[in-house]
């Protein structure tokens, strides 16, 4: 965040710089409040810019065991271009290598869910899927296991046949 800042008065500065530069060459004759709304206008297209690679640079970054298993693009008003072309914003991702299964309930499996914000920190949410069931439920210390591994106590929820959790966990290796 701190980077992206900086990268955005950079952008500012050096838009000033050239449009500074231009007016010098030309012998003065732009009108001289053309030197901020240049600035202005390079510090919103860097903020622009920054916000639609993020996920792309994000996504890039993982390695091959974490896939990308949902998206959420933001459209705001005072954004008024992302209803032309939407910005993903935050994304859920599945690790494959903390995938668990109890060989007494083999169509259930345990993984860590990672939540990836724009200006947050990753979160990780261990769950529970029932790929027989198409169902999900999160893992925190309520949660109770029978002798066997069973659940017997999960907050269920329902997941779509075509998520990319139940690609990711039931279709995967």
């Amino acid at each position: 965040m701190f980077l992206e800042l900086i990268a955005t008065f950079i952008a500012g500065i050096a838009a000033a710089g050239l449009m500074m530069l231009l007016n010098k060459g030309l012998g003065g004759r732009l009108p001289r409040w053309l030197v901020p709304v240049a600035a202005g206008a390079a510090m919103i297209a860097a903020t622009i810019s920054n916000e639609y690679s993020w996920f792309g640079r994000t996504s890039a970054a993982l390695p091959p065991e974490v896939q990308i298993a949902q998206t959420v693009e933001s459209q705001t008003f005072y954004r008024p271009w992302t209803y032309v072309s939407p910005f993903v914003e935050r994304f859920m991702a599945v690790d494959t290598t903390s995938r668990r299964t109890n060989a007494n309930v083999p169509d259930q499996h345990m993984v860590d869910l990672l939540f990836f914000g724009r200006w947050s920190a990753v979160q990780v949410l261990p769950v529970l899927v029932d790929c027989a069931t198409l169902l999900q439920a999160p893992l925190d210390d309520s949660t109770v296991f029978d002798d066997d591994g069973a659940v017997r106590s999960a907050n269920w929820a329902p997941l779509a046949k075509d998520h990319g959790v139940v690609r990711i966990v039931c279709e995967g290796p």
